[in-house]
């Protein structure tokens, strides 16, 4: 195979980023579109596709696979309709990169990661941050122990999400799953888990969902089972921003945890045990694009940067999450 050719599926706005992304990507064919609305799909038409023949639209995902054949899709639709959507796209035989989350339910997630090895399929989620030389780099010296052991992490996001979804799906909890610590500050935890490798063991959370009826404003403090332990906060109602703080015995590395373009090391040398501010470059080829690394790991030129084991830490996470707040005691995961 030199071509890829990939269907999306889910046609809102974030699609136009991948529509986009795939014109970089030589070995990346788009070959169908489906929505349940025409207009969405004229509207990414006349956004990625006006200089060039527009794919074929469909508002049948089924009917889709099986009149072009994709050996890819996209899939960005909302969040509770993820877990259906792959089963139906696994069963195609398709390769998936899905939106994050990845699902909302931990069952699905344990589940799906089940069916993605069965099917021997490249399955990943759509983060920018794990395809960054930075969060990869930070990944590794973790691994590795290059600073002792990472003992805690720190982390927040803010954004304007509470006015800019009013009205939308992202506020109705039957297509969301959630708010603000599912969707944007889902890259955050991204980071955080994807870092982390490891199960979550125990939450304790607090959430505000102000006049909706989805969390806007949001804190946790977990222990992973790996003795890791990390603070969150997640704000919908604030200006755009990140940051975030891994605490090693020997150092901390701080690195924004939405878009990871800068890392920053601080060291403590042997005399004085004055801190040592170290800039991290950004490193070539990795770009934070995550449909290049889906090709490229289809092709067999890349090792996915994301799988389905990264979904199930990250449900773990929101499930003990939303069990804490209804408990108001800490609480662990259940599938």
């Amino acid at each position: 195979m030199s071509q890829v050719r990939i269907a999306m599926l889910g046609c809102g706005g974030i699609m136009r980023k991948h529509a986009n992304e795939s014109k970089n990507v030589d070995e990346a064919q788009i070959v169908g579109l489906c929505d349940v609305s025409d207009a969405n799909m004229d509207k990414l038409i006349g956004q990625s596709f006006a200089d060039m023949d527009a794919p074929p639209k469909f508002t049948d995902p089924a009917k889709m696979y099986d009149e072009v054949k994709p050996d890819a899709v996209v899939i960005a639709s909302p969040h509770t309709l993820h877990y259906e959507q792959a089963c139906q796209a696994l069963d195609a035989g398709c390769h998936i990169l899905m939106e994050k989350p990845m699902v909302t339910d931990l069952g699905h997630a344990i589940d799906l990661e089940k069916r993605v090895a069965d099917s021997g399929k490249v399955f990943c989620i759509a983060y920018n941050t794990p395809c960054t030389a930075e969060l990869y780099t930070l990944r590794d010296f973790i691994r590795n122990g290059d600073y002792g052991k990472l003992k805690v992490v720190s982390i927040n996001l803010s954004q304007n999400w509470y006015r800019g979804t009013k009205g939308m799906w992202r506020q109705d909890p039957a297509l969301s799953g959630g708010g603000q610590m599912y969707d944007s500050g889902a890259h955050a935890l991204i980071s955080l888990v994807w870092t982390v490798e490891s199960d979550v063991e125990e939450v304790y959370a607090h959430i505000d969902k102000l006049d909706t009826q989805v969390d806007i404003n949001g804190t946790a403090t977990i222990k992973f089972t790996n003795g890791v332990m990390a603070s969150i906060a997640i704000t919908g109602e604030g200006p755009d921003g990140a940051h975030g703080s891994w605490i090693f015995e020997q150092a901390r590395i701080e690195l924004n945890p939405w878009h990871a373009n800068h890392m920053d090391i601080y060291t403590h040398p042997k005399r004085g045990w004055q801190a040592n501010k170290v800039k991290y470059p950004q490193m070539r080829g990795e770009d934070g694009q995550p449909l290049r690394n889906f090709v490229d790991a289809i092709l067999g030129k890349a090792e996915q940067r994301t799988t389905p084991r990264d979904g199930v830490y990250q449900s773990q996470l929101m499930d003990a999450v939303y069990r804490s707040v209804e408990t108001g005691k800490p609480a662990k995961p259940q599938s």
